[in-house]
């Protein structure tokens, strides 16, 4: 294995313990503050440390910019992405959410599938349905025994694995283009199509009242789930493939409900504990490399 790849591995193993934290911060950030709120918030504390990288690199990068890809990807992966994840995140556990997440990998084969015409072959076929099956019984089976807000959240969750998918092919396809200038710049724009969203939400429910753990969070999620995080894993995607970086994902569904069930002390019902080992199980066997096939390959 080269050198290159090695880093690109080390790379998104970190990544995958940031954001599968994340979710337990993210829920003690939206439990005081309104969800597009926290989001902007979040992405305008990532501009700031990102900005200055920024103005560096454009410096030595004279190039024009694919300006209307980098839109699209603000677009989906900052701006509607956090909409729905955060309010999402609103009404369902952590631990739930970072299961529900877990479809990522799964959708990533599914979009290749169908937009870049990969194939998917039977035990790619029979990891998804599995993967599918138990997030139903996570989502929508188990949580339906809590609350019917529990329902929205897990449908709004859905709607962000299928966001983050497209942000990942996006970011694949300008991957001859530099990290720092595709990171900062769809995180620009997507910060800016957010904050009217968010002035709107301020109008109707007013300024809350955030405590000094809210803010701690709120900067963790800027600085390192946001800012950090992006750039290395778009760091990633140049040197490995991205159905590579998407079986590394499945590590974000076990650091998630780890850290949530240490920190948060969350619960599943019989059926959302039956539902998760399908999800992991599912995701193993989706990743898994055939018997002649190298991994990653």
């Amino acid at each position: 294995m080269d050198r290159t790849r090695v880093k690109g591995i080390i790379t998104i193993v970190f990544v995958m313990l940031i954001w599968g934290c994340s979710f337990t911060v993210t829920k003690i950030v939206v439990t005081e503050m309104p969800p597009l709120l926290s989001s902007t918030l979040r992405n305008i504390i990532a501009c700031l440390v990102l900005l200055p990288f920024y103005l560096a690199k454009r410096k030595k990068v004279q190039e024009p910019l694919p300006y209307l890809k980098l839109a699209l990807m603000g677009l989906v992966g900052t701006a509607a992405y956090y909409l729905f994840f955060n309010t999402g995140m609103r009404y369902i556990a952590a631990s739930t959410g970072a299961l529900i997440e877990g479809l990522v990998p799964v959708g990533i084969a599914i979009f290749a599938a169908l937009i870049l015409k990969e194939r998917l072959n039977k035990r790619i076929m029979a990891g998804i349905l599995l993967s599918v099956t138990g997030v139903i019984l996570v989502a929508f089976v188990g949580n339906a025994q809590k609350s019917s807000n529990a329902l929205l959240g897990s449908a709004l969750m859905i709607g962000a694995v299928c966001l983050w998918c497209t942000y990942t092919l996006l970011s694949r396809s300008l991957k001859n283009i530099d990290t720092t200038l595709v990171t900062t710049v769809s995180i620009f724009i997507g910060t800016l199509l957010s904050i009217p969203i968010a002035l709107i939400e301020v109008a109707y429910t007013g300024i809350p009242v955030i405590s000094g753990k809210a803010w701690a969070g709120m900067v963790y999620l800027g600085v390192f789930s946001s800012a950090l995080a992006y750039f290395l894993y778009n760091r990633a995607l140049e040197s490995l493939p991205a159905a590579q970086v998407g079986n590394f994902l499945n590590l974000i569904p076990v650091i998630g409900a780890v850290i949530a069930f240490i920190f948060l002390k969350d619960t599943f019902t019989s059926l959302q504990l039956a539902g998760g080992v399908l999800v992991l199980a599912g995701i193993w066997l989706s990743s898994k490399p055939a018997k002649n096939e190298k991994p990653g390959g």
